[in-house]
């Protein structure tokens, strides 16, 4: 089940992560939310299975948007981000880019990345 990114207004994250459709969507996401953290994950890859459950919590409990990239699905889109591997973790603050991090983080270490930007 995927969740409507155009759910509730504009710079109000929602409690589910958000699956991104393609680049355009990625954009909008990011322009209408001040912090947005992008999981570039494959569905084969284990860590990002361990990180799934940490990124639906961190959803429900920050005032960050939480947005999924499927990189077998959008191959393109990874590549332009730079991503190389998975987990790679891609934070934007005001429609910047302002962290990426290779490999699953700890929920608290996620947490304080992003309270970080929504203080």
């Amino acid at each position: 089940m995927t969740t409507d990114a155009h759910s509730g207004s504009p710079g109000q994250s929602t409690d589910r992560p958000v699956h991104v459709e393609g680049e355009d969507h990625l954009e909008e996401l990011i322009a209408d939310n001040d912090v947005v953290l992008v999981d570039f994950f494959a569905t084969w890859c284990g860590p990002c299975q361990m990180l799934e459950p940490v990124l639906d919590g961190l959803a429900g409990e920050t005032d960050a948007l939480i947005a999924k990239v499927d990189v077998d699905d959008h191959q393109q889109l990874a590549g332009a981000y730079g991503v190389r591997g998975v987990p790679t973790l891609a934070l934007f603050a005001g429609g910047e880019q302002v962290e990426q991090h290779t490999g699953a983080l700890p929920a608290d270490r996620l947490r304080s990345l992003i309270e970080g930007y929504t203080e």
